[in-house]
């Protein structure tokens, strides 16, 4: 989104898909789980409050499928090799879903974005990043964002929040952080799939989390 009100700013798009390429040259499989409030959170504040919750899970699904194909489209301008796989079958725009595709796909040195969350309303696009993380047999979880880690509090609004370098998964759950909802903070407990959140806005951050600097919040 950018400095946009809502939608997709076409700088931000691209600097993200340069970070990923950059990643993608050192040999690193990576699968992308990608979010649509940008779009979504826009619709909303022009749609009568009260509507029905999975009416509105479903519209989200869709905004997810939408920036999936801004950032395949990134992607592959920067010549990266790319695979929309989709929860919710749209067969002119993208492959349907199926594990053994996505891993085989990876194989072939293929970035490969999940869109649509898990196909299911009531779960949010983080759940479908744990329960994709655990199905493809990923090394960890990054949550990129706008904020360089997790914190005691808000820090735009609490200029005395406190950033953890690291957090128990039972840290997050107990305090209530809003890291990630607590389906996919539990899911990734389970697995045992480390969480590491850092601030995709800063270049080259990526690369950094995938070389293990310390940077941002790790939750193990």
């Amino acid at each position: 989104m950018g400095d946009l009100g809502y939608g997709i700013d076409p700088r931000v798009n691209n600097s993200v898909a340069a970070q990923i390429k950059e990643v993608h040259r050192t040999g690193v499989q990576i699968a992308i789980v990608i979010g649509g409030g940008n779009i979504y959170r826009g619709l909303r504040a022009v749609t009568a409050e009260g509507m029905d919750r999975a009416t509105a899970d479903y519209m989200g699904m869709l905004a997810t499928m939408l920036n999936g194909l801004a950032l395949q489209d990134a992607l592959e301008k920067h010549g990266v090799d790319t695979r929309v796989l989709t929860a919710i079958e749209m067969n002119e725009l993208a492959e349907p879903y199926i594990r053994r595709r996505a891993i085989r796909h990876l194989q072939k040195r293929r970035v490969i974005i999940f869109v649509c969350g898990t196909g299911n309303p009531y779960f949010t696009t983080d759940t479908a990043a744990a329960l994709r993380a655990a199905e493809i047999g990923a090394e960890v979880i990054m949550k990129a964002t706008k904020v360089d880690g997790v914190y005691t509090s808000d820090p735009v609004k609490n200029k005395n929040a406190r950033k953890y370098a690291s957090l128990a998964y039972m840290d997050v759950l107990k305090k209530g952080l809003k890291v990630m909802d607590a389906t996919a903070v539990s899911l990734c407990m389970d697995n045992h799939l480390p969480i590491q959140v850092f601030n995709i806005k800063k270049g080259g951050n990526l690369k950094r989390a995938v070389r293990g600097e310390k940077i941002g919040t790790v939750i193990c």
